[in-house]
């Protein structure tokens, strides 16, 4: 990025010379925040299209959005999950910036989100509410802190990658990243979709501290922080499992093994003794945890072989998606 590009909050950031940027804002009730978060992305990032989706809200959301200049679109299928796997399939762009419409990201932060995707160090680059100590002054919500910690630590000892906000809202990737994600939950657990995608496909992330404020008065979080915490954590488990079958797997034939052997050995040492099985539940529990032991690790090595088959299907669609973007920007140069 050259000298010139302007880096101050206070100046507009111009990022017509590195190509389209889309800033896309799901948003369910937001008729208090969303004239503000229309208005200062357009300030701040002048040559970005701003795209708000109206997601059922029974306020005027889409009609504010649309009075300030936003291009409003309607999904009618709940969810934030849902609104964002719609954004990525309709809007290409050369980079996106997902940010919430509740007015607690500034758009101040954005090209400092952007900076990395145009340098060409970053495919994904996330918005770091924690670092500085922000999201803890401002937040006031019961347990929401120790869930992104939980959910962290989670993802960091099944992934080896340590986030330093894993929930965040505010995030940006170029189109590559957006065009070959699959979206396959439908609410708040995408943000840990998307997390744990960027993790195991290997694409390059960078991490952003930024800053947050909280919702002004009168605005309400959707998020429920038992529900949807509990949708978050079926996620990673069931990521883990497609992603990481042989490892699942292995663990889960490991503990089966080796219960099975604890029951079981006494059961052999007592028929070594005497040559009589006297406890035959025992012995008939022992046998079947160790089959089921076996089972598992044979269900790991073959689910395996299918993960690494899709893994290499991917690598080559996104070989072949670089390939459509190297030659646009060629094309644009």
């Amino acid at each position: 990025m050259d000298a010139n590009t302007p880096k101050s909050n206070a100046q507009p950031f111009h990022t017509a010379q590195y190509g389209s940027v889309a800033v896309i804002v799901p948003c369910y009730n937001e008729s208090i925040t969303i004239a503000k978060v229309v208005d200062d992305f357009h300030r701040v990032l002048p040559d970005a299209t701003v795209y708000v989706y109206d997601n059922n809200s029974s306020d005027d959301t889409g009609a504010i959005a649309r009075e300030h200049g936003a291009v409003v679109r309607c999904e009618t299928r709940q969810g934030k999950g849902n609104v964002v796997r719609q954004m990525m399939r309709d809007i290409d762009a050369d980079y996106y910036v997902m940010v919430d419409g509740d007015d607690t990201y500034p758009a101040e932060e954005a090209p400092k989100l952007l900076e990395p995707l145009f340098d060409n160090e970053a495919d994904m680059v996330v918005g770091d509410r924690l670092s500085n100590g922000s999201y803890g002054e401002e937040n006031d919500r019961a347990f929401h802190g120790f869930g992104n910690n939980l959910v962290r630590w989670l993802i960091k000892r099944m992934y080896g990658f340590e986030f330093t906000d894993v929930m965040t809202g505010y995030r940006a990737y170029n189109a590559v990243f957006a065009k070959t994600m699959p979206v396959l939950r439908g609410g708040f657990e995408i943000e840990t979709e998307l997390s744990i995608h960027a993790v195991d496909k290997r694409w390059r992330i960078a991490q952003v501290p930024i800053d947050y404020r909280d919702r002004p008065e009168g605005s309400e979080s959707k998020l429920s922080t038992v529900s949807d915490g509990v949708k978050v954590l079926r996620t990673i488990l069931s990521l883990f499992k497609d992603y990481r079958p042989l490892t699942l797997f292995g663990w889960l034939s490991l503990i089966l093994i080796v219960i099975g052997l604890f029951v079981g050995v006494p059961v052999v040492c007592e028929f070594a003794q005497t040559g009589l099985v006297l406890r035959f539940p025992s012995a008939i529990l022992a046998m079947g945890l160790v089959i089921c032991g076996v089972l598992s690790m044979v269900c790991g090595l073959i689910l395996d072989t299918v993960a690494k088959g899709a893994r290499i299907s991917y690598e080559l669609h996104v070989i072949e998606a670089y390939g459509e973007w190297d030659r646009k920007h060629h094309l644009k140069a």
